[in-house]
């Protein structure tokens, strides 16, 4: 059987596909260009200012061009803050009290820290792949790619539902934030000014979404720097005079009530925590199909995940779990959506320090809108893909003269209105629900990451290729995607625990369990759907085609790079490979 075309309208020759091997008819592309057939950036900056920034009636017309023409704007700080804070929200900032509540602290950082080590892999697995093939859409087409067409279509739309699940109950969160102030006003009309900021923010486009989160970003960077060093000061006993922290605290939560609560059963019930938590990680690989140069950009983007695992999520809450209690009675409310059982804000008010729990709440109010922003973002971009491959309706293809895939977006936010359902009497079941078709989902996405990048490796060696034709390698290889899928696995093998026998001791029941695993029925229901649609299966090594929409790459300039970081001394190597 042939090898099978990722795009069979699209068909490259003649780059160069080796540091040593030159092709006389190789285009002159270098590490900055994509191979594929590109955004016409020769019209988008042919057009006015107010154009270009989606400003005006003719830039909702069809822009022309190849299909998936989406702009290459964003730039390399963009990235690198999206990498390093784009999906520090409420899965941090809130959901992490009520992980506290049901493990303790050293079940929170146990959980949080194997995810981390699960999400550096699949980060740098993702990285690799996006420098070798820079398609839109990302994670999804390389799941189509290099597994199964028909997962890949599972893979697609369990995507893009995820994001727009994830979009209204944000616009809830966000709403209830603002409660914390009491101001009086309806949640309805907080969800309704939100949703209209994001309309607003969307309207700009690749760069709306850029400038929004390297800014919501940076503040949530500084707000927990801060904390931490707050929370140093406080365990040293330096809090106001006559407060709970005025004399020497250290580790003694650790001990009285102890760094466990529910034993086993209890880590395992904070790992789903800790997954919605680092979810939105991966979309640094989607971003990077509209950046001006990702082969230059997303390595350096990349590197950022490692710190902001280990200081903007583990160091951050082995603070929380060293100054509250997980016996602490405001925990038992902590879910996602009230930020007053937020154990950021409940160790701000026990410190006694005046206006600094408003100010962790203005943090977790930008942090929910900042992540219902990658929602639109993530959820339309991969909506766009699948309607280019032929896995959705054509019309989702549209992109507008500003460079925005208008319809998709469109769709997008149309899931928000869902948000006003939790104001009624069943709002809370209806919200629960919600949430468990999106809390898993990540997990499947973060998975098919990994099986890409270990069957990519196994073609890429049976198509004649060597390791040394890949610009950008994950840092562990293979071996690395395979320590996060195992991870990915044991997870799901707890949660499904947790799915069977709640903490509390509750008896086993249908709803229960649907509660805690509804993503994997949705999936399984996307992929039987996506078969039945392409009819394909299982990809052999000898289908998967490693060749077309390949980046061309300029070996003189990643050679003379590599040669450059050789010479330097040992220290900046280091340096080098960290940042």
């Amino acid at each position: 059987m042939e090898t099978l075309n990722y795009k069979k309208d699209v068909e490259y020759s003649g780059f160069s596909s080796s540091p040593d091997e030159k092709h006389d008819a190789a285009p002159a592309y270098t590490d900055s260009d994509r191979l594929s057939l590109g955004p016409d950036m020769t019209e988008f900056n042919s057009l006015g200012f107010w154009t270009r920034n989606g400003l005006t009636l003719e830039s909702f017309k069809r822009r022309k061009g190849p299909v998936g023409s989406l702009n290459a704007t964003m730039k390399p700080r963009h990235l690198h803050m999206i990498a390093i804070g784009g999906s520090i929200g409420a899965g941090l900032f809130v959901g992490s009290g009520s992980a506290l509540s049901n493990g303790g602290p050293a079940a929170l950082l146990l959980a949080f820290g194997i995810i981390g080590i699960m999400i550096f892999n699949v980060v740098y697995a993702l990285g690799e792949l996006a420098v070798v093939f820079p398609v839109s859409g990302g994670f999804y087409t390389y799941s189509t790619r290099f597994i199964d067409p028909s997962w890949g279509f599972a893979m697609g739309w369990n995507y893009v539902f995820q994001w727009a699940i994830v979009l209204p109950l944000e616009l809830t969160v966000a709403g209830l934030t603002v409660e914390y102030w009491q101001s009086g006003v309806s949640v309805g009309v907080w969800i309704t000014v939100f949703w209209a900021i994001l309309i607003f923010i969307n309207i700009f486009g690749t760069l709306g979404y850029a400038e929004e989160e390297f800014w919501s970003s940076l503040l949530k960077l500084c707000a927990i720097v801060i904390f931490m060093i707050i929370g140093i000061v406080l365990c040293a006993g330096g809090g106001p005079a006559g407060g709970r922290y005025d004399e020497h605290w250290g580790a003694r939560t650790f001990y009285n009530p102890g760094a466990f609560a529910n034993g086993f059963k209890g880590v395992c019930a904070v790992f789903v925590t800790a997954a919605f938590a680092f979810s939105g990680t991966e979309l640094v690989g989607l971003a990077a199909a509209e950046a001006a140069n990702p082969a230059k950009a997303l390595p350096g983007a990349i590197k950022q995940v490692f710190w902001r695992i280990t200081l903007f999520y583990v160091l951050a809450l082995l603070f929380v779990g060293l100054l509250v209690p997980y016996t602490d009675e405001r925990l038992l409310g902590s879910g996602l959506s009230d930020s007053q059982a937020s154990p950021f804000v409940i160790a701000a008010k026990d410190a006694g320090l005046i206006g600094f729990d408003s100010f962790m709440n203005v943090v977790i109010l930008v942090s929910v809108i900042s992540i219902g922003n990658s929602g639109v973002y993530g959820g339309s971009r991969t909506l766009t893909a699948l309607a280019e491959q032929g896995y959705a309706p054509k019309f989702f293809a549209y992109i507008d003269k500003s460079g925005r895939p208008l319809f998709s977006v469109i769709f997008i936010l149309a899931f928000s209105p869902i948000a006003y359902v939790g104001l009624s009497a069943s709002g809370e079941v209806v919200f629960a629900w919600l949430l468990a078709l999106s809390g898993l989902a990540a997990l499947f996405t973060w998975g098919s990451i990994c099986l890409s990048h270990i069957r990519f490796r196994k073609a890429w060696k049976y198509h004649g290729h060597t390791l040394d034709e890949i610009p950008f390698k994950a840092i562990f290889g293979v071996y690395g995607s395979w320590v996060g899928l195992t991870f990915i696995f044991l997870v799901l093998v707890a949660q499904f625990a947790v799915a069977l026998y709640p903490l509390g001791g509750d008896p086993p029941s249908a709803e229960a369990f649907f509660q805690a695993y509804l993503a994997l029925p949705v999936v399984l229901a996307f992929w039987i759907g996506g078969y039945f649609w392409k009819r394909s299966g299982w990809l052999r090594t000898r289908q998967m085609d490693v060749n077309t929409n390949r980046r061309v790459v300029d070996w003189d300039r990643v050679n003379g790079e590599k040669a450059r970081v050789a010479a330097m001394p040992a220290w900046r190597r280091i340096l080098h490979l960290l940042f």
